[in-house]
């Protein structure tokens, strides 16, 4: 069954889509101020990495309605409390990306079957496991500053500074890099390169 897009419930979905990506780009954006200021460089880029898929995705979805001009009511909550610490902030995006992916965008991506719209449930199913994927490294990051091992494992790592590139293997990240002083906020777990 296919039906005319302008006034569907997949044009309304669409609509509500972009709206919400580009209300967490702006969020999440802020969230990365936060975690810079708190000592979280890792954590402030990955949010603001986050934040640019999130625009990205508004995007897609802005392209999807052309020219249909939908007015659209749509609720969505407005964050009112600004001093959020850097892992309530990680809290609250891993369930909300956790929501999109696992339920809002598979039930539009339903819906958008049901009318016709084939390739835009196709985009919502993989806008979905992005959502569902950074949910799950939000969640992680999340357990690991609550459990006060985002610089502490239990095995030895690899630790690289990313001002200067220095590695560190120990346990814990350095409280400051040996080479350029910057201090343990600007160490990572060295990424493997294949």
């Amino acid at each position: 069954m296919s039906i005319p897009f302008k006034g569907s419930q997949t044009e309304k979905n669409i609509a509500a889509a972009y709206a919400g990506e580009y209300i967490t780009y702006v969020r999440y954006s802020s969230y990365a101020k936060k975690a810079r200021k708190e000592g979280f460089e890792q954590i402030a880029d990955y949010f603001q990495e986050t934040a640019d898929n999130e625009r990205e995705h508004g995007k897609i979805f802005l392209k999807m309605l052309k020219e249909s001009d939908p007015i659209v009511n749509v609720q969505f909550p407005i964050e009112t409390r600004q001093n959020k610490s850097t892992l309530e902030n990680l809290k609250d995006a891993a369930v909300a990306e956790d929501n999109g992916g696992l339920k809002i965008y598979p039930y539009m991506a339903a819906v958008a079957e049901k009318e016709g719209f084939l390739d835009i449930a196709n985009t919502f199913k993989l806008i979905a496991e992005v959502e569902h994927q950074h949910g799950v490294r939000l969640a992680i990051l999340a357990k690991q500053v609550e459990n006060g091992t985002f610089w502490k494992r239990e095995k030895e790592v690899e630790w690289k500074c990313r001002n200067c590139g220095y590695i560190f293997k120990g346990k814990e990240a350095p409280k400051e890099c040996p080479v350029c002083h910057h201090p343990q906020s600007f160490q990572q777990i060295r990424e493997v390169l294949e």
